[in-house]
């Protein structure tokens, strides 16, 4: 029966990636929060106000998607931080009832070093997360009561300085990480 579930969040996870890359999502707005980072401090909108900001999804036990997903993360952070664009980086947990501080802080060490532009924040419900995720990034987070996995979606969001959220991109494209230059390059200036 498990691997029937896991099969199924699997499935779900690869028709989410394919159907959603390099969609347009110009003129959704982050509606304002506060949230805890992997360092236990505050940290929100109030903090990204201004910025251009790239942000994802991801859990610590994920067993699929995850440490792919954090692994490009940090590669687009040693890129933009390279080219002296700056950037922040927010990765929501989808489980924040596992995903602590600390947890995230030992987690987060595992891909960067540089944790001054990279938030990954918890603090909040798990049917917080879910609504925020459906909301406002028009992307599924689903956690089944039978499993440890949460289902979500793969795409990484590029958010003006506006706090509007203008496109997204899917980081199994071969042209993932120069589709993310150009358009925060351009959204930069």
């Amino acid at each position: 029966m498990r691997l029937v579930n896991l099969g199924v969040v699997l499935a779900v996870l690869l028709l989410l990636s394919a159907c959603s890359y390099s969609k347009q999502q110009t003129g959704r707005e982050v509606t304002p929060f506060s949230f805890t980072d992997q360092n236990g401090n505050s940290f929100g909108t109030d903090q990204l106000d201004g910025k251009v900001w790239i942000a994802n999804f991801i859990f610590i036990h994920c067993t699929t998607v995850c440490p792919q997903m954090t692994s490009e993360m940090a590669k687009l952070q040693k890129i933009f931080n390279e080219k002296n664009l700056d950037v922040e980086f927010v990765s929501f947990t989808v489980d924040p009832d596992t995903d602590s501080p600390g947890v995230l802080k030992d987690y987060i060490s595992q891909f960067t070093e540089d944790e001054s532009n990279w938030h990954l924040l918890t603090g909040y419900s798990q049917e917080k997360i879910e609504k925020i995720a459906l909301e406002q990034f028009q992307t599924i987070v689903q956690k089944p009561k039978t499993s440890r996995q949460v289902i979500h979606g793969t795409n990484f969001y590029i958010i003006n300085r506006d706090g509007q959220i203008m496109n997204e991109f899917n980081y199994v494209e071969e042209d993932f990480v120069d589709q993310v230059l150009d358009q925060v390059d351009r959204l930069s200036k």
